[in-house]
Formats: structure tokens, sequence, C-alpha cells
């Protein structure tokens, strides 16, 4: 009879230790899942907050390259998103014609009195010396998961 007692304690210790485990495993689990979800979270709120438009025009005749005779690419970026925008180089991929500009080779300025890039606010990027020559070519700007094309022709 007492054999029985023992070995149902030892039962009922060993499942008890069973479970605490598990359950310990299982919070471990939800909790990184928590955290997980919630930084997802943020990122997806960024990238719904940022809008941003190149509103510079070639059509215009305005100049876009080697306009200070330095080969550079100058471009008129727009925030039209809810959010402000970091304003700095390397927060910014640009690409011209498919090539990654490194971010040393992309320079940001806050036009205005602002020295942040507010929603509404236009910033002037410039590329160094990408190379162009005559023909037609694209920019394109990434910032948050937002892509904006720019194409322009270089006579």
């Amino acid at each position: 009879m007492a054999s029985v007692s023992i070995s149902h304690m030892i039962l009922f210790i060993a499942s008890m230790v069973i479970a605490a485990s598990v359950a310990g495993v299982f919070t471990s689990s939800v909790n990184d899942l928590s955290n997980a979800i919630a930084d997802q979270g943020l990122e997806v709120s960024d990238s719904v907050r940022t809008d941003v438009e190149v509103i510079s025009d070639n059509g215009t005749g305005a100049c876009v390259y080697n306009c200070s005779g330095n080969g550079n690419l100058t471009l008129l970026v727009k925030n039209t998103g809810t959010q402000q925008l970091p304003a700095r180089g390397d927060l910014i991929d640009v690409l011209v014609n498919n090539q990654f500009q490194p971010p040393g080779d992309v320079s940001v300025t806050v036009l205005g009195d602002d020295d942040v890039w507010r929603s509404n606010a236009v910033v002037r990027i410039e590329i160094a010396e990408p190379g162009l020559g005559s023909g037609d070519h694209r920019a394109k700007v990434i910032l948050n998961g937002d892509e904006e094309v720019f194409e322009f022709r270089i006579p």
C-alpha cells in the first residue's frame, strides 16, 4: 500500500516539473513573439506615414545635373507624408540608373528655415559626380520603404 502512494507521489512531482518547464518555455516564446509584433507595428507605422515626392522638374529647364559645374546630380524632394523624416544621406538610399550611390556621396540639405525635414518641407539631395553622359537617366529615392523615381534627360 505504501509503495503505491510513493510511486503516485513520484509521478505527481515529475508531472509538476514537466508542466513548470513547458510553462516557462511558452512564456518566453510568447514574450518574444509579443516584442516582434510590437517592433513590426512601429516599422509599418513609419512606412505608412512616410511619403516623399521628387519635385525637380527637368521639363521646365530647371537644372538637375551639373548645376554648379562639378558634375553633381541635384534632386528636390518634398516630404508629403505626415511625419518628420531624417534628412541624412546615410538614411536615404539613392540609385542612379540602378546603381546604388554610397552614403558618403549623398548630401541632404533642408531648404528654408527648418533644420528638420517636416511634413511639406523640401530637401535638396546632391549626389556627388555620378558620371552621367548625355541621354535618358533615372534616379530612385528610397526612404522608409517609400520609393520615388525621377526620370530626366541630359542633352
